[in-house]
């Protein structure tokens, strides 16, 4: 999942919490289906896609891009494989903050408390949008909605990953951005 939020990032780089830097090449994977991962990661420069196999086809849920945190949340709060693939688009630069170190920090203060329920009702939301968006039957008003809310998406992300998280074949969206 992905979160957006310049509060939280000037708040998480203001008590340096960051505990490694990675940069992933472009097609590399951060986190594989199949895998634990427990860390929240902040893309500095780059973007990433995550996605699911299902019956060998690809379906992206969410892209993350510079400022943006990018966390395996399923497998964050239990522990447990995830069935998530996190892969560069193109060459990817991250910060790393490991879930202790998160829940040490949150677990300090009560503003720290409040900054993690902020990040739960932000991914919240974004997923009741993103579940509107599957439910509309309609490629123009799919198209128009997600324009309207993610703008920088259609500049940072190639438009074949686009058409997919869209879940409309590239040509389609071809066609909807020209009209």
């Amino acid at each position: 999942m992905a979160v957006k939020s310049l509060a939280i990032l000037s708040l998480l780089k203001e008590n340096d919490l960051f505990e490694n830097e990675l940069v992933i090449k472009r097609n590399e994977f951060l986190k594989v289906a199949g895998t634990i991962d427990t860390n929240i990661y902040f893309i500095e420069e780059g973007c990433l896609r995550i996605y699911i196999l299902q019956e060998e086809e690809e379906q992206i849920i969410r892209f993350g891009y510079q400022n943006d945190l990018v966390v395996a949340l399923d497998s964050f709060l239990t522990n447990e494989s995830s069935d998530f693939y996190i892969q560069a688009i193109k060459k990817t630069s991250i910060k790393i903050i490991s879930k202790k170190t998160f829940f040490d920090f949150i677990n300090k203060k009560e503003e720290n408390l409040k900054l993690w329920n902020s990040i739960l009702e932000n991914l919240v939301l974004q997923q009741m949008e993103r579940e509107k968006d599957l439910l509309i039957s309609s490629f123009s008003e799919r198209y128009s909605r997600v324009l309207k809310r993610s703008p920088k998406l259609f500049q940072e992300i190639p438009h074949k990953y686009i058409a997919n998280y869209l879940r409309m074949t590239p040509e389609t969206l071809s066609r909807l951005k020209k009209s």
